[in-house]
């Protein structure tokens, strides 16, 4: 599926204040299932997840390779236009690092990408509605929607 804007953006939207998350603990890791095969690992961080007034559903990623490897970022997605923004990547130190081009772009289905497309249209978005609030957006996370079903229809 290749997104696109769902409805027509909103003119007068305004993203709200992007605070960073603490650095993902290992007991918070949610493994997700991006519907592919892939050598890695893919995990939300559930302390991070959150839905901003703006709409936004903001979480922490953390890809693991077989090798070892960790790559961690602090992403958002809108629901309402099908887009993603990383804001920043995750340090060894449990800092962040901001992205110096992090604006917000389509979400295309490519194997780059297939993690944010998994969680939007898989997981947290129903269409162009974004999770009510924190909790809702958690229980859509630990349940993975059943794509032959229609819209807000769980496994």
């Amino acid at each position: 599926m290749s997104a696109g804007l769902l409805v027509e953006a909103d003119p007068d939207w305004k993203e709200g204040e992007v605070a960073m998350p603490a650095a993902p603990r290992e007991a918070a890791l949610r493994a997700i299932d991006i519907g592919t095969p892939s050598p890695n690992a893919f995990f939300v961080d559930e302390d991070s997840v959150g839905v901003g007034a703006d709409g936004v559903v903001r979480y922490t990623l953390v890809v693991r390779t077989r090798g070892g490897a960790e790559n961690v970022s602090f992403e958002g997605l809108r629901c309402a236009t099908g887009e993603r923004r990383i804001y920043a990547s995750g340090r060894k130190d449990g800092t962040w690092a901001p992205l110096k081009n992090s604006a917000w772009q389509p979400i295309v289905d490519n194997g780059y990408n297939r993690p944010r497309a998994a969680l939007a249209w898989e997981y947290f978005c129903d269409g162009p509605a974004a999770p009510r609030d924190r909790e809702h957006a958690l229980r859509l996370l630990r349940q993975k929607r059943d794509l032959d079903k229609p819209f807000g229809v769980h496994q």
